[in-house]
């Protein structure tokens, strides 16, 4: 009887696509209602116009000497130490392709929300009409001056990897590709925690990447900068497994992805999709949105205690409750309204208020470890089971936490140009994010953001 109870309160797929299309038919609506996302608000005290003298000219020359004579007086006497640029051209947004810097615009403007709502990081979109990688690298080296670091959106692979690692090179700020690192960064806590559950060794077991876009090609890399042996990894691709005998992978074409070819699938394996799945311990898809992307009876060939991560929205490649059905003890997506969210906003916000906080000169793979072990290790302090492995975004105080774990890494790799203790770092930052977290719910109470209309209305 309890079994058929909880068999009718399972939603229909019918039910569960209605509720993935239910944000796409209000956001419009909602965009048009606020025009836009974020705005420019000021920090300084403002009495009477007479401050203006200090603010703006005739004091504002003092500061302006105080740099021209040390520039990195700037991240003192300017916000440059708290201003980052989400820049992209538009050639890979979301699931929607290359619809071009205009169109991209949107997600940018959510980005810089979620930094600023999650991390306290002023953030600004920058959409490029370019899609020349040496174009955006040098736009990234002439912005450079007026922000203390840049987060790379929505490029379309290979050409990310080429703009993160020049862009790395070139300036002396932290660059970082979310939809490389973010995504990794996430996904590597997930499967620490996970393989808890499950109590297997993650750095001894069996991995597959399904997927071999930006995000899945630099999990592979920081997986094995943690320690899983490169040969234990599998990828999988749109023509099925990667293997050093794939001559379509080029390292002409993508050197990236060429040397994964050389390092992993130490089994030798080939063939399709299936095959990558006999045997893992864990999967982890970034590929095409399903459902029935990812079958059943695949599921069923993995090891016991699978673990399986299927990140692709709005649909995850399998439905969460058929992979259990099939087996899979620890299931994730991408989505908030099942268990196991295994979403990027978890990373960039802290990752960039840790770098931020102590005016780093990059942001390394080494970075993305530190905010992973600190993510797997607040959800384990604070009570993890099968379904819930990671932190949620509104468990804020995490934020801090991991925005500290890599502020210290940067101190540690000698690449922070100023040193605070650990708790100096951890009063900060959590003082700048319950100060962009009350402000916004500040505006909102006195009216000066206007509250959110009815669906009804929105929808006329």
């Amino acid at each position: 009887m309890a079994a058929n109870k909880q068999e009718k309160k399972k939603p229909t797929v019918e039910e569960l696509l209605a509720k993935a299309q239910k944000p796409a038919q209000l956001s419009s609506p909602m965009h048009r209602f606020y025009e836009g996302k974020v705005q420019v608000m000021p920090k300084c005290a403002i009495t009477s116009v007479d401050d203006f003298a200090v603010w703006y000219t005739p004091g504002v020359a003092a500061p302006c000497r105080e740099i021209q004579a040390n520039r990195d007086k700037s991240f003192e006497l300017t916000n440059r130490w708290n201003y980052v640029a989400v820049v992209t051209d538009g050639t890979r947004v979301l699931g929607l392709g290359n619809i071009g810097p205009e169109a991209a615009l949107p997600v940018m403007e959510g980005k810089a929300l979620l930094f600023k709502y999650l991390g306290g990081v002023d953030a600004f979109p920058i959409c490029l009409k370019t899609t020349d990688a040496d174009e955006i690298v040098r736009v990234c080296e002439l912005l450079e001056p007026s922000f203390g670091g840049v987060n790379l959106e929505d490029i379309e692979k290979p050409k990310c990897f080429h703009v993160l690692e020049k862009a790395r090179e070139r300036l002396q700020i932290p660059v970082w590709h979310d939809d490389q690192q973010g995504t990794a960064t996430v996904i590597l806590a997930g499967l620490i925690n996970a393989f808890k559950i499950v109590g297997k060794k993650p750095r001894e077991s069996l991995i597959t990447l399904m997927g071999s876009g930006a995000a899945n090609i630099r999990t592979a890399y920081v997986l094995m900068r943690w320690g899983v042996k490169a040969g234990n990894i599998i990828l999988v691709d749109t023509k099925g497994v990667v293997h050093a005998g794939r001559e379509d992978i080029t390292r002409e074409d993508d050197p990236w992805k060429y040397e994964l070819t050389q390092k992993t699938n130490a089994e030798g394996r080939t063939g399709d999709a299936v095959e990558a799945f006999k045997g893992v311990d864990a999967v982890v898809a970034a590929s095409k949105p399903g459902p029935d992307t990812i079958k059943k009876e695949w599921v069923r060939t993995m090891a016991d205690g699978a673990v399986l991560f299927a990140c692709a929205n709005p649909i995850p490649e399998i439905w969460p409750w058929e992979a259990a059905e099939a087996g899979a003890r620890v299931v994730a997506t991408g989505r908030s309204d099942f268990p196991n969210q295994v979403n990027n906003s978890l990373g960039f916000p802290a990752i960039f208020r840790g770098v931020l906080d102590v005016k780093a000169k990059t942001v390394t793979d080494d970075m993305c470890i530190a905010a992973a072990q600190e993510l797997a290790g607040f959800a384990e302090e604070r009570g993890m089971h099968e379904a819930d492995i990671l932190p949620r975004m509104d468990e804020w105080e995490v934020f801090p936490r991991e925005a500290v774990a890599c502020a210290l890494k940067s101190i540690e790799q000698g690449v922070a140009r100023v040193k605070p203790s650990r708790q100096e770092l951890f009063e900060r930052a959590s003082a700048i994010i319950r100060n962009a977290r009350e402000s916004a719910g500040l505006l909102l109470r006195h009216g000066l953001i206007k509250s959110i209309p009815k669906e009804s209305e929105i929808l006329k």
